[in-house]
C-alpha cells in the first residue's frame, strides 16, 4: 500500500502493524516514493556449543616464543 507522508504520520502504528503482517508499505512525497516500512528480520542465530569442533585448529608451535631472528624481522631489536 502507498501512503503520504501526513497519512503515515496519523497511522503510523498501524502502518507498523502492517509491516509486520508481511504487507508492503510505501511512503511517497507526491507520487515519489521516498521510503518503505518493513520489518526488522531477527539476526540473531542460537549459538550452539562445540559447533565448530574439530574444525578450527593451530600449529603446535603458535604460542611458542618468538626467536631472535623473528623478532629482528618483526622490526623488534
Amino acid at each position: 500500500m502507498n501512503y503520504t507522508v501526513h497519512q503515515a504520520k496519523t497511522n503510523l502504528s498501524r502502518l507498523i502493524k502492517e509491516a509486520q503482517s508481511g504487507k508492503e508499505v510505501v511512503i511517497t512525497r507526491g507520487k515519489q516514493p521516498v521510503a518503505k516500512i518493513v520489518p526488522v528480520a531477527s539476526t540473531a542465530k542460537k549459538r550452539i556449543p562445540g559447533a565448530l569442533k574439530g574444525q578450527i585448529w593451530s600449529a603446535p608451535d603458535a604460542f611458542d616464543p618468538l626467536t631472535n631472528e623473528e623478532l629482528r624481522e618483526l622490526g623488534f631489536e
